[in-house]
């Protein structure tokens, strides 16, 4: 039985699966093959086994350097920083710079409303023609 999602980059030598999806360093399909033809090649190539996708059959698998498996997390966490949060809700608002008084002090008011309930606030003002 496989275990629970594994943290990008901590595969190591402990593979559940007899069979594998190999992707080259340089992004070719090795094709499928068994754990122990997977770890060999990863030990006379010295690189690394990250899992990349396990909800497919065969699960994938690349071998990467050391350097590439940081890049990687790296990339993934400036993802999951710009992505927005779960529970976060971020409303929107637009209007022109012709706008009378009345209008955007009723717009500041609701702003307002939405900062004190902690919403993400986008504010845009389009020119007037």
């Amino acid at each position: 039985q496989p275990k629970s999602k594994a943290v990008f980059g901590s595969v190591g030598r402990r593979i559940p699966y007899r069979i594998l999806h190999v992707i080259s360093q340089d992004g070719e399909s090795l094709g499928n093959m068994h754990r122990a033809d997977a770890l060999r090649l990863m030990d006379e190539r010295g690189l690394k086994l990250v899992l990349l996708r396990e909800n497919v059959e065969p699960p994938v698998y690349r071998l990467m350097s050391g350097q590439q498996i940081h890049e990687e997390q790296l990339k993934r966490a400036e993802k999951k920083k710009s992505s927005p949060k779960p529970g976060v809700v971020q409303k929107e608002l637009s209007f022109s710079s012709a706008i009378a008084k009345n209008d955007l002090e009723t717009k500041t008011k609701q702003i307002a409303q939405w900062i004190e309930k902690r919403h993400h606030v986008k504010v845009t003002i389009r020119q007037a023609k």
